[in-house]
This record gives C-alpha cells, structure tokens and sequence, in this order.
C-alpha cells in the first residue's frame, strides 16, 4: 500500500483550474476531487501531478487526496484547518506573498536564533511564523500564490539531519564533502524542506509557484565563463548539477505549468510513459548543461488583471566565447511576448534584483568591465577573484542586459507596447534584506506608469552583522558612491537611462513580501521576525504602489 513521502503540494491555480502535486513510496493512482493521475517512476522515486479542472473563479473548496482509494491527506488528527483550493477570482482584490532564500534547520537553538554573540542562528522561519497566523484566520484572507524566487533549497548549506544522511552514505572527506552530490541526497533535502507539519500543511493549501537560484545548486552557479570552467575540471560537478536540473524539473518545474502546458510538453508525456524516467531526466539535464541555456523555465501568469511574469536569470545566461548575457536569445524573444501593455500591473519576478544600491551597482558594473579586460589581463585575474569572492552577479554586472531590459520596462510603462499599466514592479530576492525603490525617468520618455524595485529576502537565513554592516557603508557613503562610480566610468561602463533612490532603509532580518491587488490598486507590504522564541511577524515596511 502506497503512503505519502512529500506533498500535496497546491501549484498551479487558475481560476478554474489547480494542480496538485506528491511524491509517494509505491506506485498508486492518486485523485483529488474526482481528478486522478497515475504515478510516474523515476529511478526508485514516485510522483504524481493531478489537475483539477472545472472549478468556479473565486471559489473555495476542501479536499481530500486519495492514494487508491485510500484517504491520505489531511491526516485523521491535525491542528491545521482543513486543505482547500482557492481559486482565482476574475478580478481583485488578491493577496500575493512573495519571497526567497530558505535554509532549512531545526526549530530549536542555535538554528532558531542569532543573537549578537551567537550568529550561528539563522533566525525563525517567516513561513513557520505565517502558518501560525493563518491558522487562526478566515480562508477568505489567505494569500491566493506563494511566489518562491530562489534558494528553496540550500545544497551546499545543508541541516545537521541532511549532514548525518550525506554522512551515512559517503566518505565526507572526499569532494564535496558536506554538501549535496547526487540525486538521493537532492530528493533527500526536498523532503526534509518541505514535510516539517507546518510547512508541509502551508504548501498543501496555499499555491506555490518557484525559480530556483543559485543554492539551489551551488553559491554563485553561473557567475562567469571562469566559474563554469572551473567547476567542470572538479571531480564531483557534474553530477551535482545533473542531479540538481532533473530534480528541479521534478520539485519544482512542472509545478509551474497549467494543465494545457503539461499537456504540450513532450518531455513530460515521455516521462509519464517511461518504465523508469530516469535516464530520460538524465539526458535531459545533460544537455540542459552542456547547451547552457537550452531550457525555457521562465513562466507568466495572469492574475486579476495583472501580469506576473518569472524569469529564470541563472540557468539560462550566456557565458562563452567572451558573450555575458542574463539570458539567451530564445529567452529573451519570450520575455518580449510577455511583457506588454494593456494590464493593470506587470510585475517582473527575478530571483535577482535589477535595482541595487547605485554604489553597489557601479561596483558591479565596474568588475565586469575589468574582468572583461579593460584594464588588462593582470587586473581581469584579480577581477574575477573579487567576483567570486563578493557575489557580483546581479543584473548590473550583466550591463548589457541590464540596458536592454531597462529599455524594454521603459516601453512597457511608457505604453508603447500596450495600454500602460498603473505599475511596472520588479521583484527581487536573494540578497537577504528587503527595500522598496522608485525609478525615475529622464525627460521625454513618455512614461506613464510608476516603476519600481522591491526585494524581499530572506524567508529564513538572516545576514551576520559584519555582511550587514558592509552593506550599510556602501548604502550610506557618498564618498564611496561617488568613487566608484567614477571608477566605473574610467573603466567605460555605460550611465543607466534611469535614476532611482530607496524609499525606506532595508530591513535585515527573515521576512515575507505582500502584493495586494485591486483593479489599479497596488499596496506592498514587508513583514519581518519578531525578535524572542514567540513565532510572530510585524509590519517593517507599507507602501502604495499605485
């Protein structure tokens, strides 16, 4: 008999359609409201995503997943309100939540709190402290999509549990130590992120939508053509990043597709047919590798009159032959189909910010011009070892994707691709603070819409104070600013056609975002941590949008 290991897991939600989706022990016909599917078989490892069709907009509905037959969520016995489907309305109001980067760790010291002596906490979980909330609330208030832009998972900083499973099998000694290897010990760290009850119950009922970024598979994956050749000469890589695609496909990937995309993807009918997908995924993920961009896992949804589109800026850059781009030509052909008028608002997903501090911005800028050679190969050298070494991989250190999706988010707002929208916002991860920026415009642009940067992160992983205190010095610094945006300058970076300045100082601690969307009406709220044992969150940060 068939038991659950991980899931239900609410994904796609329409207003009349939703996808549900589980990992089980055995192979099973799996149902949900009438709607069944048969698990698919992946090296040992069963799944199932059933779509759930012929659902009412705005509506509200308990239920019941069977594994043949048998009833196995909710549990006979729980302190969470029953699961329910909550699908979309037509128009508002709608609630997004919206975050990233969640290292998964015991509730209990030191994992739970930092303190100024012990930064080894990395603080309570902002999700863990929302499903407390929740709990206690009407249905009606929930939020209708949690949108997980990166770092769901941490595979090269895994929990004491993942630590003693990787222990249990290998020879730690060896690369890479402890971190994740292999499909087993992927498969294993899913499980343990997402079965604690309060999360598990969190993903059973609310929709979740997810672009993974770069912990997902390792710090800095991706961040240049030195990196990759780098990684490709170690003994271990290549297992690691083909057991991280074809599990991401799994977990996360498929789960951000509707019923009629599932229903188009060859792949996935491939998989569903296999005897055993897994040397299917395998070649997949190979040549998802080896072609460096090859897949499209960016995804758009429509919501109550707003377009949300996601954007994968990590597996899909372009880093050979001295190119540099954030993403590849087939990418970047969709992005332009995507983001157009005649919506309330267009908000653009990206597990990284567009818009950083304008210090930190032309440092990025400026490492890319040397490391590109601007000032020689000896200084190119040490260029890259400071890349690495301070995580300059944003959008300012891709400068000439920067300028083109600038000049596109202009167009979008400007309404030269469209009806203008009331807001153009860019949401942003990653970077383990939260902050809200306004854009501005030079003369003459014709923009009609309010533009904007937010980043929310992190969920749970809070920055030590000494990262916390350099960051503050390059936000406050005018000398500094100044600096290095001349020596960006020197070093032939290019001005940005827009300005912007923050709105409100970051806040440093686990927090969550909230979009709250009514016609034309757009509010942003961050809610952080409570210091203390006691699981709360308060409001650090409200404005409107539009």
């Amino acid at each position: 008999m068939a038991s659950l290991l991980v899931g239900p897991i609410l994904r796609y939600v329409s207003t009349t359609e939703a996808t549900v989706w589980v990992e089980t022990d055995a192979p099973c016909e799996v149902a949900v409201l009438g709607h069944s599917a048969r698990t698919f078989h992946v090296a040992g490892k069963h799944y199932a995503l059933v779509a759930v069709r012929g659902l009412e907009a705005g509506s509200s509905t308990e239920y019941e997943l069977t594994l043949d037959g048998l009833v196995h969520w909710p549990p006979p016995v729980s302190p969470f309100p029953a699961p329910r489907i909550q699908t979309l309305p037509e128009t508002g109001p709608v609630r997004i939540l919206w975050g990233s980067c969640r290292v998964t760790a015991p509730n209990e010291l030191p994992y739970t709190l930092s303190t100024d002596e012990d930064d080894r906490g990395c603080g309570v979980d902002a999700l863990y402290a929302l499903t407390q909330r929740l709990v206690g609330q009407d249905p009606a208030q929930w939020p209708r999509m949690i949108l997980w832009i990166g770092d769901q998972i941490y595979a090269d900083e895994v929990s004491p549990q993942t630590a003693a499973f990787i222990r249990a099998r290998r020879d730690t000694s060896q690369p890479p130590g402890l971190e994740v290897q292999d499909v087993e010990e992927y498969t294993q760290l899913y499980r343990e992120a997402w079965t604690p009850a309060a999360i598990r119950w969190l993903m059973s009922t609310i929709p979740s939508a997810m672009i993974f970024d770069d912990h997902d598979v390792h710090d800095d994956w991706n961040t240049s053509e030195a990196w990759i050749q780098d990684m490709r000469r170690t003994s271990w890589w290549h297992e690691r990043i083909v057991a991280g695609l074809w599990t991401y496909w799994i977990y996360q990937h498929i789960g951000n597709l509707s019923p009629q995309e599932l229903e188009a993807d060859e792949l996935y009918a491939q998989v569903r047919e296999a005897q055993d997908a897994g040397p299917l995924l395998r070649d997949f993920a190979e040549r998802a590798e080896r072609e460096g961009g090859g897949s499209l896992w960016s995804f758009s949804r429509h919501i109550a009159g707003t377009r949300l589109v996601v954007i994968d800026g990590r597996e899909g850059r372009v880093l050979s032959d001295g190119r540099r781009e954030m993403l590849d030509e087939p990418e970047w052909g969709w992005l332009e189909q995507q983001l157009t008028g005649d919506y309330d608002h267009v908000i653009i997903a990206n597990t990284l910010p567009v818009l950083l501090a304008p210090t930190l911005h032309y440092v990025e800028a400026w490492n890319e011009a040397l490391c590109s050679g601007a000032w020689g190969s000896r200084v190119a050298r040490w260029s890259e070892t400071l890349r690495r070494g301070l995580d300059l991989e944003h959008w300012a250190a891709f400068q000439a994707s920067f300028h083109r999706l600038i000049a596109l988010v202009t167009d979008v707002a400007a309404g030269r691709r469209g009806r203008a929208p009331a807001s153009v916002v860019m949401l942003g991860g990653d970077v383990h603070q939260a902050y809200l920026e306004t854009v501005s415009f030079p003369p003459g642009s014709g923009v009609q819409a309010n533009v904007y940067q937010a980043v929310c992160s992190p969920f749970r992983n809070q920055l030590a104070r000494r990262e916390r205190r350099m960051l503050r010095i390059a936000r406050r610094s005018r000398l500094l600013g100044w600096l290095v945006r001349r020596l960006a300058h020197l070093a032939g970076v290019r001005e940005p056609a827009v300005s912007w300045r923050v709105l409100q100082p970051p806040t440093w601690k686990n927090q969550l975002g909230w979009l709250d969307i009514d016609g034309r009406d757009l509010r942003l709220t961050i809610e952080t941590t409570c210091d203390g044992h006691d699981p709360q969150l308060e409001v650090s940060l409200e404005h409107q949008l539009a």
